[in-house]
C-alpha cells in the first residue's frame, strides 16, 4: 500500500505538467484535421474522374480512351494509401494525448475516412476491371469472327467443283468418308457460330456499337446455313452410290460363297474316297441340280444390278464389274457339267451296293439281339455296392446257376454268325465294321460266361462263411460276458446290452436250423449234419448265460427306480433357469423374473432334500453312490448360478428404480422451472425490480447442480441399458434425448435472461464436481479458488498483471498436458503382442506416470493463481481434460497384459470428451 503522502506528490506534479502539454494537444490535432480533409477532397476528385469515365457505350476508339483514362486513376491508387498512413499516424499521435471525451470525434472520423477511401479504391478497381474486361472481351470476339470467315471461304472453295466418278467400292467409300468429315467440320463449327452471336449479343447490349447488331449476326449465321446445306447435299448422294455400289458388291459375294459351297459340296460326292452310298450321292446330286437352276436367276438379277452401279463409277471400273460377271457365268457352266456325268456313274454303282447291304442289315440285326440278351444276363447278375445280407447271397447264388444254363443255350448262335461274316467277304465293300461288330459280340459272350463262373464260385465261398461267423461270433462273445457276470458291481447298461446280444445270437441259431436244404446244397449232406450238430450245442449254452444275465439285471433295477426321477427333476430346474437368462425389456418384467427365480430356488431347495434321502440308500454301492455325489455336485453348481442370478436381479431392479427416481425429478424440476421463469424472458429488465433479479439469482446458482444431475440421470441410463432389452434399450435412449431436447431450451433461456438483464454467470462450485468424480481416480490434492477472502481487492495494475500471469500458466499447463496425451496416444496404438513389446510399453507408461506429480503441482499453481471474482470456462474443460488423462493413464497400466494387444477406441479418442463424457468414463472405470 501507497502512503498519503506518494498520492500528494504525484498530484502536485501532474497538475503541473497538464498545462504544458495543451498546446502540444492541440497542435497534434489541428495536424490531424488538415491531413483529413487532404485526403478527402483528393478522394472526391478521384471519384468524380472515374464517374466522368465509367461507361462502356460507343465505338472502340472511345472505349479505348476510357481505358487509358483508368488506367492513370488506377496509378495513383498507392499516393491514396500514403495518404491514409499519414492520417493513421497522426491519429495515433493525437489519440496518445488527449483525453478520453475528445477521443471519441477522432475515432468518428478516422472511421469515416477509412470508409471512404475503401469505397474509392473498390471504385477504382471495379470500374477500370469492367472498362478492361469489354475492351478484351471486343477484341477476342473479333479475332474470333476473322478465323470464322476464314473457315467460310475455305470450306466454299473446297464443296464448289462436282463429285467425281470412282473406280470401285473401295474408292468411293473414301470418297464418301472424306464427304463426312467436312460435314462433321461444318457441324462442329456450329457450336463455334453459336458462341459468337452470343458474344456478338452480349457485347451489342454493352458497347451498343453497329459492327456487333442483329443484322451482323443474321448475316454470319446465313453463310454457315448455306455452307451446312452444300456439305449435307454431298454427302447424301455419296451415301446413296456409296450403298448402291455395298449392295451389289454384297451380292456378288453371296453368290460367289454359294457357288464356292455347291462346287465343295458336288466334290464331296465325286470319286471313290467318300464314304457315302450311292444311294445317298444321288439324293445330294438332286439337291444340288435345284441349287444350280436357282443360281442362273440369281445371276441375271446381277446383271441388272450391275448395269444401275456403272452409271455411277469411272469407265475402267465398269469394264472390271462386267468381266467378273462373265468368269461367275463360265463358272456356273463349269458346275452344270460335272454335276450331269456324275449323276449317271452313281446310277451304275447303286445296283450292286442293294444286295450287299440287305445282307450286312441281316447280320447287324441278329448280332443286336444276342448282345442285348448278353447284357440282360450281365445286368441280372450285378452284385450291387455294399455289405449284402445271407439272403441277398442266396439269392446272388441262384441267380448263377440260372445264368450259366441260358449261357450254353446261347452258344449255336454264336456259331450262326460266324456263318453270315463269310457270305459278306465275297462282296467288294469294306466289310471292317461288321467283321469287328462279330468279334466284339463273341468277347461279350465269353466275358459274361466268364463272370458268371467267378461270381458263382464266389458266392458258394461267402456262404460257407455267413453260416460259420454266428459260431465264431457266440465263441468270442462268451468270455466278455463270463467276465461282466463276475463284476461285483456292472452297469445296468452293460447288462442290457448282453441280454440284446444273447436275444440276436438266439434269432441266428434258429435261423440256421430251418436252413437245413441250403446247407446240404451248398455245404454238402455231410458237412451240413455235423455242422447244426455245433449250432444245437452252442443253443444250450446261450440259454444258460442269458438267465444268469436276467438275474443281474433284477438286482440292479431296484436303485434305478429312486436316482431317475431325481436327475429329470434336476434337469427340469436347469431348463428352467436357463428361460429366465433372457433380458426382460421393463422395469415389471424384472421383477416377474425375481419372483420366479425365487420360486426356483424353492424348487431346488426341495430337491436336495429328497437327494440326501436317496443317498442313504446306496452307501454300500461304490457305482451308485459316484452317480449321486456327482448328482450332488451338479445341484450345487446350479444353486450357486441360481443365487448369482438373483443377485444380479435385484442389483438390476435397484438401478432401474434408482434412475426413473432421478429422471422424474429432473424432469419435474425442468418443467416448473421453464413455466415459472417464462415470463421473465418477455419483462423488462428493470434493476429495480429486486424480487425478481433475486429469483433469477437463486435459479441461476441452482442451475450449475441441476447439470451436474443432468450427468448423473445419463450415467444411471447407461447402466440400465447394459442390463436390458434391445427394446427397454431403444425405450431408456429415448428418454434420454427427450431430456436433452427439455435441457437445451433451459440452457439456451439461461443465455438471454443472463444478457436481458445484465446478471453475471454464477460460478460453479468446482469441489462438486470432483467429488462427484470420486477422489480415488483424482491424485494430489484439490485446491478451491472459493476459498480466497472475497473482500480482498488489489489495484487495478495489480490485478491486470495476476491475470496475465493466470492466463500464461494456463496456456503452459494447456500444451503440456496435450504433449502427454499424445504420447500416451502413440503407446496405446503400437501394437504389443510380444513379451518384449509388452515390457517396453510398460517401461513407457511408466515414465508418463512419473511426470504425474509435476502436472499436479502445475494445476495447483494455476488453481491458486486463479483471480477470485472470475469463472473461467477453459480452466474447468482443463480440469476434467486432467482429470480423463489420469484415468485412462492408471486404467492402461492396469490392464496392461499379453492379451491386450488392442486398447479401447476411448482411449485414442481423448481430445473428443465433453464433461458428460468424461464422468460417464470415470464411473464405468469406477465400477469395472
Amino acid at each position: 500500500m501507497k502512503s498519503p503522502q506518494t498520492f500528494t506528490y504525484l498530484f502536485l506534479q501532474n497538475s503541473q505538467d497538464f498545462a504544458s502539454s495543451n498546446a502540444m494537444t492541440q497542435q497534434l490535432q489541428d495536424e490531424f484535421d488538415s491531413s483529413v480533409e487532404n485526403a478527402e477532397a483528393w478522394m472526391k476528385a478521384i471519384q468524380e474522374r472515374l464517374s466522368i469515365n465509367d461507361n462502356t457505350k460507343g465505338p472502340r476508339s472511345a472505349l479505348e480512351a476510357r481505358l487509358r483514362e483508368t488506367e492513370k486513376i488506377r496509378a495513383l491508387e498507392p499516393e491514396g494509401s500514403l495518404k491514409i498512413d499519414l492520417i493513421l499516424v497522426k491519429a495515433d499521435a493525437a489519440l496518445r494525448s488527449i483525453s478520453e471525451d475528445k477521443k471519441h470525434e477522432i475515432l468518428s472520423k478516422l472511421k469515416d475516412i477509412k470508409a471512404l477511401w475503401e469505397e474509392t479504391a473498390i471504385y477504382i478497381t471495379h470500374c477500370h476491371s469492367r472498362i478492361e474486361w469489354v475492351w478484351l472481351h471486343w477484341n477476342e470476339y473479333l479475332k474470333a469472327q476473322d478465323e470464322f470467315y476464314t473457315w467460310i471461304h475455305n470450306m466454299s472453295v473446297t464443296l464448289e467443283p462436282d463429285i467425281e466418278l470412282q473406280l470401285g467400292l473401295k474408292e468411293k467409300q473414301w470418297q464418301l468418308s472424306h464427304a463426312q468429315v467436312l460435314l462433321n467440320d461444318v457441324l462442329n463449327q456450329s457450336v463455334l457460330l453459336e458462341r459468337l452471336l452470343e458474344e456478338a449479343a452480349s457485347l451489342f447490349s454493352r458497347i451498343g456499337d453497329s459492327s456487333v447488331d442483329e443484322d451482323v449476326q443474321k448475316k454470319m449465321k446465313v453463310e454457315y446455313e448455306k455452307i451446312r446445306e452444300q456439305a449435307e447435299n454431298r454427302v447424301n448422294l455419296l451415301k446413296k452410290i456409296t450403298k448402291e455400289h455395298e449392295q451389289y458388291s454384297a451380292n456378288v459375294g453371296q453368290f460367289q460363297s454359294w457357288l464356292n459351297g455347291v462346287t465343295e459340296r458336288l466334290n464331296s460326292c465325286i470319286g471313290e474316297a467318300t464314304e457315302s452310298s450311292a444311294k445317298d450321292k444321288l439324293k445330294a446330286l438332286k439337291e444340288i441340280a435345284k441349287n444350280i437352276r436357282s443360281g442362273g436367276k440369281k445371276l441375271d438379277q446381277l446383271e441388272d444390278e450391275c448395269t444401275n452401279v456403272i452409271e455411277n463409277t469411272s469407265p475402267l471400273g465398269a469394264e472390271r464389274m462386267k468381266d467378273e460377271l462373265e468368269m461367275l457365268r463360265k463358272a456356273l457352266e463349269k458346275l452344270k457339267l460335272l454335276h450331269s456325268e456324275e449323276e449317271k456313274r452313281l446310277l451304275k454303282i447303286q445296283e450292286s451296293e442293294s444286295a450287299y447291304e440287305s445282307q450286312a442289315r441281316q447280320l447287324e440285326a441278329d448280332i443286336k439281339v444276342l448282345r442285348k440278351y448278353l447284357q440282360k444276363l450281365e445286368n441280372h447278375l450285378e452284385p450291387g455296392e455294399g455289405e449284402k445280407t445271407e439272403d441277398e447271397f442266396v439269392t446272388l447264388w441262384r441267380k448263377c446257376n440260372a445264368t450259366r444254363a441260358a449261357l450254353a443255350a446261347e452258344e449255336s448262335n454264336v456259331e450262326r454268325l460266324k456263318a453270315q461274316l463269310k457270305e459278306l467277304l465275297q462282296f467288294s465293300q469294306d466289310v471292317h465294321p461288321h467283321t469287328e461288330s462279330v468279334v466284339s459280340a463273341i468277347q461279350q459272350y465269353q466275358s459274361v460266361r466268364g463272370k458268371t463262373s467267378k461270381m458263382s464260385t464266389d458266392t458258394e465261398t461267402e456262404l460257407r462263411r455267413l453260416f460259420q461267423n454266428p459260431l465264431l461270433d457266440f465263441e468270442r462273445w462268451k468270455p466278455s460276458v463270463q467276465m461282466l457276470l463276475e463284476t461285483p458291481e456292472p452297469a445296468l447298461t452293460h447288462i442290457e446290452a448282453a441280454l440284446a446280444e444273447s436275444s440276436r445270437f438266439k434269432e441266428k441259431f434258429m435261423t440256421l436250423q430251418l436252413k437245413k436244404d441250403l446247407l446240404n446244397n451248398v455245404l454238402g449232406e455231410e458237412k451240413a449234419k455235423t455242422f447244426l450238430q455245433e449250432v444245437a450245442e452252442a443253443s444250450k449254452k446261450r440259454e444258460i448265460i442269458h438267465e444268469s444275465l436276467m438275474q443281474s439285471k433284477r438286482t440292479i433295477q431296484h436303485f434305478d427306480a429312486g436316482f431317475a426321477p431325481l436327475q429329470k427333476k434336476l434337469s427340469a430346474i436347469r431348463a428352467k433357469l436357463d428361460l429366465e437368462k433372457e433380458l426382460k425389456p421393463d422395469i415389471l418384467g424384472k421383477k416377474t423374473q425375481l419372483q420366479r427365480l425365487q420360486m426356483i430356488q424353492d424348487d431346488l431347495a426341495e430337491l436336495v432334500t429328497q437327494m440326501e434321502e436317496v443317498e442313504k440308500l446306496v452307501q454300500s454301492n461304490t457305482t451308485h453312490k459316484h452317480e449321486m455325489n456327482q448328482l450332488s455336485s451338479d445341484s450345487q453348481a446350479l444353486k450357486i448360478a441360481l443365487k448369482m442370478m438373483i443377485q444380479q436381479s435385484e442389483e438390476c431392479i435397484q438401478k432401474h428404480c434408482a434412475y426413473k427416481d432421478k429422471l422424474s425429478d429432473l424432469q419435474q424440476w425442468i418443467k416448473l422451472t421453464t413455466e415459472t421463469f417464462e415470463p421473465y424472458q418477455g419483462a423488462e429488465g428493470d434493476q429495480n425490480n429486486e424480487g425478481q433479479v433475486a429469483d433469477l439469482k437463486r435459479w441461476l446458482a441452482e442451475l450449475p447442480d441441476k447439470e451436474m444431475q443432468l450427468c448423473l440421470v445419463k450415467a444411471s441410463g447407461k447402466l440400465v441399458m447394459e442390463n436390458s432389452s434391445p427394446e427397454e434399450t431403444a425405450h431408456v435412449q429415448t428418454e434420454l434425448d427427450q431430456l436433452e431436447e427439455s435441457w437445451r431450451p433451459l440452457k439456451e433461456m439461461e443465455t438471454r435472461l443472463l444478457k436481458k438483464w445484465q446478471l453475471s454467470k454464477p460460478v460453479i462450485d468446482s469441489k462438486k464436481k470432483i467429488e462427484f468424480a470420486d477422489r480415488r481416480w483424482i491424485s494430489g490434492p484439490v485446491f478451491h479458488h472459493s476459498d480466497v477472502d472475497p473482500n480482498h481487492k488489489q489495484e487495478g495494475i495489480e490485478e491486470g498483471q495476476h491475470t496475465s500471469s493466470h492466463l500464461k500458466l494456463l496456456h503452459e499447463f494447456e500444451e503440456w498436458l496435450q504433449g502427454e496425451k499424445k504420447k500416451l496416444t502413440k503407446i496405446l496404438d503400437a501394437a504389443s503382442s510380444s513379451t518384449e513389446e509388452i515390457k517396453t510399453r510398460k517401461s513407457k507408461l511408466e515414465e508418463l506416470q512419473s511426470r504425474v506429480p509435476d502436472g499436479q503441482r502445475l494445476f495447483e499453481d494455476l488453481l491458486h493463481n486463479q483471480p477470485v471474482t472470475e469463472y473461467s470456462e477453459d480452466l474447468e474443460d482443463l480440469r476434467y481434460q486432467w482429470m480423463l488423462y489420469k484415468s485412462i493413464l492408471k486404467e492402461s497400466m492396469s490392464t496392461l497384459s499379453p492379451g491386450t494387444s488392442e486398447e479401447p477406441d476411448r482411449f485414442r479418442k481423448m481430445g473428443h470428451y465433453n464433461k458428460c463424457d468424461i464422468l460417464l468414463h470415470i464411473m464405468n472405470a469406477m465400477k469395472n
